[in-house]
């Protein structure tokens, strides 16, 4: 086996206080899962006998779980609180736990236990093989709708299709990432992100394994069918181009369709046949036509919007407090050099 060398740390109190795992964890209002979430992840970690930290990024929460996790930080200090000042989404709320976490492994999983933390451990082991990347693969998704696991299943094999990343099949955000990646992926700072495209965007050395997804262990999803739409539509705006070519496309093809009909016409009237005259024909033409212009203009409009989001150069999010990192309590820490995990900008 080899070993990953880690990159060079800031300075020598660096080089004590870095764990070697950092587990991100995103989090909104899932006060029903913290404590079995804290039994069970610090059950495992422990057992793995590295130098480990939680990095928790309250998303808004708007129940108990900031007090929770408060309360869990003031008797370990193992567990480190991120806190957004509102709500700013999953994928957000997963790039400030990268940006904060320290160790030289990082670890992305959900709250809900639909991705068993038992898993690390084989993280762990690929990781200490060479391998960067280590993404888990859904073999078995338990407790979900017949609608949701053929949509997944046909997502994923859609943007494989349509984009030239090599997205793996049947994989969420649950994966290790090598701090050399992670610092990698802190340089990409777009708004709307699909993060499992971003990771397997970069490259690296990476190798899946598979498990059984449970069902969620307390709580309702949050990712919804809205929410669902809406980050399939970023990650098909962020890797493909595909829907601004089928109106090119589509436009061709009309154009074509529409010369035929033109000469087909125009033989028709000269040989005395009728068939065409009146209004109906027009109008139908006339409605398929400009639908098909609104589609593509609301397509053209989804970029134009991501451009738009871009330009205004705003944070990815805005912390409110933060506890466990640099010795600050209760103040946001200073701000995060995106460069070099675990330095901070004085």
């Amino acid at each position: 086996m080899t070993s990953i060398a880690p990159l060079p740390r800031s300075n020598a109190s660096q080089e004590q206080t870095r764990p070697t795992l950092s587990v991100v964890v995103p989090i909104f209002n899932e006060e029903a899962v913290i404590p079995e979430l804290y039994r069970r992840m610090t059950e495992v970690l422990d057992k793995i006998g590295e130098s480990w930290e939680m990095v928790c990024i309250n998303d808004g929460s708007r129940d108990r779980s900031v007090e929770m996790l408060r309360e869990l930080h003031d008797n370990d200090p193992r567990i480190k609180l991120v806190s957004f000042s509102r709500n700013f989404g999953h994928q957000i709320a997963i790039t400030a736990g990268m940006d904060y976490a320290q160790g030289d492994a990082v670890v992305i999983i959900d709250a809900d236990l639909q991705d068993p933390p038992e898993l690390i451990e084989t993280m762990m082991a690929k990781w200490r093989e060479g391998y960067e990347v280590i993404y888990a693969v859904r073999a078995d998704r338990r407790g979900e709708s017949f609608f949701k696991l053929w949509t997944a299943r046909a997502f994923y094999r859609l943007l494989r299709r349509i984009t030239d990343v090599d997205i793996p099949l049947d994989t969420g955000d649950f994966r290790l990432m090598d701090r050399r990646v992670v610092v990698a992926m802190r340089r990409l700072r777009e708004h709307h992100r699909f993060m499992r495209g971003l990771s397997s965007w970069l490259g690296f050395r990476q190798v899946g394994v598979p498990y059984e997804r449970a069902e969620r262990y307390a709580g309702e999803t949050k990712y919804p069918l809205r929410k669902m739409l809406r980050l399939t539509m970023d990650a098909i705006t962020s890797f493909s181009y595909l829907p601004l070519r089928l109106a090119t496309y589509f436009g061709f093809s009309l154009a074509a369709v529409s010369l035929i009909g033109i000469l087909l016409t125009v033989a028709l009237r000269l040989s005395g046949n009728n068939a065409f005259e009146g209004q109906a024909t027009t109008l139908v033409a006339v409605l398929f036509l400009g639908g098909i212009q609104l589609i593509f203009l609301g397509i053209i409009g989804e970029y134009l919007g991501r451009i738009y989001d871009e330009s205004k150069d705003r944070p990815l999010y805005i912390v409110s407090l933060a506890y466990g990192f640099a010795g600050v309590e209760d103040t946001p820490p200073p701000a995060v050099n995106l460069e070099e995990p675990h330095a901070v900008v004085d």
